[in-house]
């Protein structure tokens, strides 16, 4: 299994605008990609304007299948206009879980 946890700070006219996109290429992902487990959209608790994408992928593989895919470039070419990020939090596998991929 492969996590990560990303932050993007996103303009506050377009929080909405960022969430939306974001539950749509999570929908799309989990539904059409096979190694797509997870996919959270998280707002911080102290300021509303930042956001937390927290994904999980059977193996590095299947994270690489979405980062190639449709759903994250046109993810990208959405929120990439108003929000700042991804600033990686987190990545890796869980102790215990196979590390090749």
């Amino acid at each position: 299994m492969y996590q990560f946890l990303v932050s993007f700070t996103v303009q506050p006219e377009h929080r909405e605008d960022f969430i939306e996109a974001a539950r749509r290429t999570a929908r799309e992902s989990l539904t059409n990609e096979p190694g797509s487990h997870r996919f959270e959209v998280i707002v911080d608790e102290d300021d509303l304007n930042v956001l937390y994408l927290n994904e999980v992928y059977a193996d590095t593989d299947a994270f690489h299948a979405h980062v190639d895919g449709p759903y994250f470039a046109a993810f990208f070419a959405e929120a990439g206009a108003y929000a700042e990020g991804p600033r990686w939090l987190m990545r890796g596998h869980p102790v215990g879980a196979e590390t090749a991929a």
